[in-house]
């Protein structure tokens, strides 16, 4: 499902995080041919900056050889978060869900899917949808990535299941990235606005929930469209994040800059 891409920018080459360095000085950065953390060289900004660059790379270093994503989810400002996918997305984990209805005091988390590695892995309620299995699927997951998962995804899992620790690490919630882009609307719509197609007709969140409710009446086949629709929702998440990510590295990084 993901489109042949070039290289986006990566945490090492981002100077972002650093207190006092804004976008302007960044690309000023990048323009001197500091386009890595290997290549900084003190004399290129004033003292005070120099040692805050320094000892941001030396903290951010550490932590990458360590694995320490949730060091950069926390470092890197919101608006940037996206730059965090290069770097991960080899171990990042595509997350949707279906559910009874929106209030996650009432209704239920009926399907959920993860694409990880490649492999989209579905999980159903009442057969293998626990919060063991939730650990297991994402238990090797460098970051998450969601559409609207912050107010929702997220938030319902936490709701329904004790599965502490499980969801805290990184976040890219993919729906924030699109509106800088202005990109608007359901995932659906954005899909469309930048051409990929799906391969069933349109399903709904409300579907979704008819789809669940026939199933419980005992349509087997009206489970299996809930699960092709909800595996079809992660696998194109994926493709939309890279067409997303590529347009902001093109937006962000001057076609001057030899990133």
């Amino acid at each position: 499902m993901v489109d042949h891409r070039r290289r986006f920018v990566r945490v090492e080459e981002s100077f972002i995080p650093v207190y006092g360095v804004g976008e302007t000085t960044e690309r000023d950065l990048w323009r001197s041919g500091v386009t890595h953390w290997d290549a900084f060289e003190p004399s290129v900004v004033g003292s005070t900056t120099a040692d805050r660059i320094q000892a941001y790379i030396d903290d951010a270093r550490e932590s990458l050889a360590t694995g320490d994503t949730a060091f950069f989810a926390e470092q890197f400002p919101s608006q940037a978060r996206w730059r965090l996918y290069e770097t991960f997305a080899d171990r990042a984990a595509f997350l949707d869900i279906e559910t009874t209805g929106l209030d996650q005091r009432r209704h239920d988390v009926t399907t959920v899917s993860v694409r990880l590695g490649g492999e989209t892995t579905t999980l159903v309620r009442g057969q293998d949808l626990t919060a063991d299995r939730l650990q297991s699927v994402l238990g090797d997951a460098d970051m998450l990535v969601t559409f609207n998962g912050a107010r929702f995804d997220v938030p319902f899992l936490e709701s329904a299941f004790e599965i502490d620790g499980v969801l805290d690490r990184p976040h890219l919630d993919v729906m924030y990235p699109c509106r800088r882009l202005d990109l608007t609307g359901g995932l659906k719509q954005i899909e469309r606005d930048l051409g990929v197609e799906r391969d069933r007709p349109d399903l709904s969140g409300e579907d979704a929930v008819r789809l669940w409710h026939d199933f419980q009446r005992g349509d087997e086949s009206a489970l299996e469209t809930l699960v092709s629709y909800n595996r079809e929702d992660v696998d194109h998440l994926e493709t939309v994040t890279e067409r997303v990510v590529d347009r902001l590295h093109a937006w962000t990084v001057p076609e001057d800059c030899d990133l």
